[in-house]
């Protein structure tokens, strides 16, 4: 390809939001204004691929500079997202005809292990029509579960917020408990329990006996009978016992705790969300005298911008830029990856990694990082993840309560005819 390319460049975000991805949004403007030999008009795609389908394109190079610095600290996702999935090869056509017909010639998708395999597709096919265009995945998960990559940018400030709200439970737990109080905070985590894990940083240094007692995750299948003692053990000597779970945790025969079979996602997963109910169910059951709660904290740990890491905003505005200086090097098909540097203090450099090596692939917590009993996270985890969650997120108030940026999404005349994208 030549480096020399010209035309528009089209952003989209896709999937569950996360505290940053709009600041990666923010990266990406950012960038794509300092280039402006390469890319003429900077264009955003409402709601996903779904938009993009419809031809719903706004102007993104007509936002104010203050509102694209609010993006940095703004949750949700600021162009709407989506979760649809390309049904049939007319889809990668209709996309292909809006590219052409707005001149977009570099397209960048934020998104995670779905929205990545879609970008890889739109990749090929531009290639195998011969029309010219650079796509580049910018990675967004809170799951932290894209491979390649050392981590994702969501994960720290998610990370941040869970690990404050067990603390600030667990003073209230400690004050409620006699010895018979069992608290089951529940996060997300579908197949990799990176989120859970995440929760031992509330630990302060050398104080193994602080929440989180015990840790469960989907790598390491639930045993009833194992989880009842060790909730015993710990009631023995503490006031009570504070448990994090994934939603996605299973029984030894590969069954979700917590689950609804019956309904599924647009990529025919399971709608989970309930595990902390059926661990409560086991415990007061188990346990008779033993009286236990569960809270889930639901999609307010990936909208929770408040406690957001300032080393995972730096990191997600700086993985959009990458994603535009690479674009304009003239690469296509690849996603941004961050590199951990081998040095005494925690750094990272970003790389590139073909799209087809991460579209679809889980990357899983560990298993030499999971304690012997299956219920415990083990040191190495910590040094891996407390880099991450470093710095405070300062965001602008009004009237005593945060103030986020919103789009003025000046919308772009529609070229081509209506296009049904369901």
């Amino acid at each position: 390809m030549s480096e020399e390319l010209v035309g528009n460049l089209l952003v989209a975000q896709s999937g569950g939001p996360t505290p940053v991805i709009n600041a990666s949004l923010a990266g990406v403007i950012s960038e794509a204004l300092k280039h402006e030999e390469n890319i003429e008009e900077i264009y955003g795609g409402l709601n996903g691929i779904q938009g993009i389908l419809r031809e719903e394109l706004i102007d993104l190079a007509s936002e104010s500079q203050q509102t694209v610095r609010g993006l940095k600290t703004t949750p949700g996702a600021a162009l709407g997202t989506c979760r649809y999935k390309i049904k049939k090869e007319a889809d990668y056509d209709r996309i292909l005809d809006v590219f052409a017909a707005h001149n977009i010639r570099y397209f960048l998708y934020i998104g995670g292990n779905d929205s990545q395999d879609t970008a890889a597709k739109i990749h090929e096919r531009a290639v195998a029509k011969g029309y010219e265009l650079r796509v580049i995945g910018v990675p967004k998960t809170i799951d932290n579960d894209l491979p390649i990559t050392d981590h994702c940018p969501g994960y720290g400030s998610v990370v941040k917020h869970i690990c404050t709200t067990v603390r600030e439970m667990s003073c209230d737990n400690a004050a409620m408990g006699q010895h018979d109080f069992v608290s089951i905070l529940e996060v997300m985590g579908r197949n990799a329990g990176w989120l859970a894990a995440g929760s031992v940083l509330a630990k302060r240094k050398n104080n193994p006996e602080d929440a989180p007692h015990i840790v469960l995750l989907p790598e390491a299948p639930f045993n009833r009978q194992a989880f009842l003692d060790q909730v015993q053990r710990v009631l023995s000597k503490q006031k009570h016992c504070f448990v994090v779970t994934s939603e996605g945790v299973t029984d030894e025969n590969g069954n979700f705790l917590g689950a609804d079979e019956s309904s599924k996602d647009a990529f025919g997963h399971a709608v989970l969300g309930g595990a902390g109910e059926a661990l409560r169910g086991i415990v007061e059951s188990g346990l008779p005298g033993v009286k236990a709660r569960s809270a889930k904290l639901g999609i307010a740990q990936r909208a929770a911008s408040h406690s957001g890491s300032a080393t995972d905003v730096d990191e997600a505005f700086k993985a959009g830029a990458q994603a535009v200086k690479a674009a304009v090097e003239g690469k296509s098909g690849q996603m941004v990856v961050f590199v951990r540097e081998d040095k005494d203090q925690y750094s990272i450099k970003y790389d590139l990694a073909p799209l087809g090596e991460i579209a679809n692939a889980v990357k899983t917590f560990p298993a030499n990082w999971i304690g012997e009993d299956k219920m415990s996270i083990g040191f190495q985890f910590a040094k891996y993840a407390q880099p991450l969650i470093q710095g405070e997120n300062t965001l602008p108030y009004e009237n005593g309560l945060p103030k986020y940026a919103q789009l003025s999404a000046i919308r772009i005349e529609r070229k081509l005819g209506a296009y049904d994208a369901k």
